[in-house]
């Protein structure tokens, strides 16, 4: 019988008369064994600890920049929660679901009749999987490409260059690295009384396999995720009451583009209770039964659900990377800290995305990690966060890039409003999808522009031209007198433009 690698190093060892009296630091067991072996293995440059939109894209980048790499990813797939359990897949029921609710309510409206209209919702739900399968898999066509070294398994420090990885084959190994990133993303966040076991109380994660349309839905947190997710079993059929604790929904969003947007998703049928809070859960009949009550205190009501999605934000995952065992430093909230340069105070430890201060956006996280690696590359990195778009893919989409109106006020300056709303728009008339508005703030003396509000169909797709103003120091004019092609959606954002600075054509 072949000996196995195990054995031959023993072997090895024993043959060259070693000793402990030569090793002190190792004992010959198995594991000492391995420890020593791998303590001796090729060092990679980068290491790169999770295999998320930061993850993936900096263990790329670094082997683009010729460094020898290594991700490690415990999931068993790349992509990480976006790809696996969040953008992607949502992204997928939220499309689906349009097509759906489009077949039912408007296709009749453009001379397109069926005699029923029904929801297969596996096939729904095999064309999710179909996607997110094709797209991981694509990934690690990409490692491979690149040349990037794909362990599966849970990475833990051992030290600041040392990775002990328990792979998911059962078997353990240690990688080495002069640099390792800690890309670990985030997790669902828990809400104290309301216990999560993805069948009837479940995080977003659960939410997008639910095995059928339930009858009503309880969403708890009116975020991006909450308001997505209510999206896509509100348009199948589900009644959706959304439970905020906060008085507005999406806290991040400019007031007025927000009140718009809550007075659509109202005339979808979603219902809201903003300023309330959940206080107990009762799960013993069949139907669910929450207790309720005023954020500020007052009198409770109960509120029945056949399923709660759980979605009030996500926490930074840390837990079991022995952090505290390399001495890195973390916040109260366990993100953590770095500084410009994606180091933490460990040298040569850095971290990257949803673990780190700042919006947790896959997006954001994608362009830490290649400022990271050309950091770490001696290149000079750079990711300018005022910049970072944000997206809910609802419909209509609502996207936005930099200060809100109630932001500009507080810096003191003086600025102009431009808006126009899309029931002036040529093309969204055309289409029968005219509903929102596009709002620019820039400054009064200078024209700089210093943010842009859409609320439109194909929002997360206009708002790049805005990014890309901003990101160069447009005005206004600048936008304004840039030729638009006729008709469509994106001469909206040039009129509004026109709006601020001078008169809009249209309205």
């Amino acid at each position: 019988m072949a000996m196995t690698s195990f054995a031959r190093r023993k072997s090895f060892f024993l043959s060259k008369n070693l000793c402990n009296s030569d090793f002190p630091r190792y004992s010959f067991s198995l594991t000492s064994y391995w420890r020593y072996f791998s303590s001796g293995m090729e060092e990679n440059d980068v290491v790169v600890i999770g295999g998320g939109p930061g993850g993936y894209v900096a263990a790329i980048k670094a082997a683009q920049l010729g460094l020898k790499t290594t991700c490690i990813e415990k999931r068993g797939t790349l992509g990480g929660t976006c790809l696996n359990v969040g953008c992607i897949p949502s992204k997928a029921l939220l499309h689906s679901s349009h097509m759906y609710h489009e077949a039912k309510h408007s296709f009749p409206s453009h001379g397109v009749k069926f005699s029923s209209v029904e929801v297969d919702l596996p096939s729904m739900m095999t064309q999710k999987d179909k996607a997110v399968a094709n797209l991981t898999r694509g990934i690690e066509g990409l490692f491979k490409k690149n040349k990037v070294n794909y362990v599966k398994g849970y990475g833990r420090f051992i030290s600041p260059s040392e990775v002990s990885v328990d792979t998911l084959e059962g078997g353990s190994s240690v990688v080495k690295g002069k640099h390792v990133i800690i890309a670990t993303g985030s997790d669902v966040k828990p809400l104290p009384g309301v216990p999560i076991d993805e069948e009837r109380i479940v995080s977003s994660t659960g939410a997008l396999s639910l095995p059928e349309v339930p009858k009503k839905l309880v969403v708890i947190g009116a975020g991006y995720i909450g308001l997505e997710m209510g999206s896509v079993w509100g348009r199948l059929g589900s009644e959706v009451i959304v439970v905020e604790f906060a008085p507005d929904i999406v806290p991040t969003m400019d007031g007025e583009v927000r009140k718009q947007f809550q007075r659509s998703l109202e005339k979808q049928g979603m219902k809201f209770k903003l300023k309330t809070k959940v206080v107990g859960v009762d799960t013993s009949g069949n139907v669910i039964k929450l207790t309720l009550e005023p954020s500020a205190g007052g009198d409770q009501s109960i509120l029945e659900a056949d399923v709660v999605l759980v979605s009030t934000g996500r926490n930074p995952f840390t837990a079991g990377l022995g952090l505290e065992k390399i001495g890195v430093e973390m916040d109260k909230a366990g993100r953590v800290l770095v500084d410009k340069r994606f180091a933490t105070n460990v040298s040569g430890v850095y971290a990257i995305g949803d673990v780190i201060p700042g919006p947790m956006l896959a997006h954001k996280a994608e362009e830490d990690g290649v400022a990271c690696v050309e950091f770490i590359a001696g290149k000079e990195g750079h990711v300018d966060y005022d910049m970072v778009p944000g997206v809910v893919y609802t419909h209509p989409e609502v996207a936005y890039v930099g200060k809100t109106e109630e932001q500009v006020k507080t810096l003191g300056s003086d600025y102009r409003v431009g808006k126009f709303p899309f029931l002036a728009n040529s093309r969204a008339k055309a289409i029968d999808d005219a509903e929102g508005i596009v709002k620019i703030l820039a400054e009064k003396e200078s024209d700089k522009i210093l943010g842009v509000h859409i609320m439109a169909p194909n929002a997360g797709e206009l708002i790049h031209e805005a990014v890309l103003a901003m990101q160069y120091g447009a005005s206004s004019e600048d936008i304004a007198r840039t030729c638009h092609a006729h008709p469509t959606l994106s001469e909206a954002l040039k009129e509004a433009a026109m709006a601020t600075y001078d008169k809009p054509i249209h309205i």
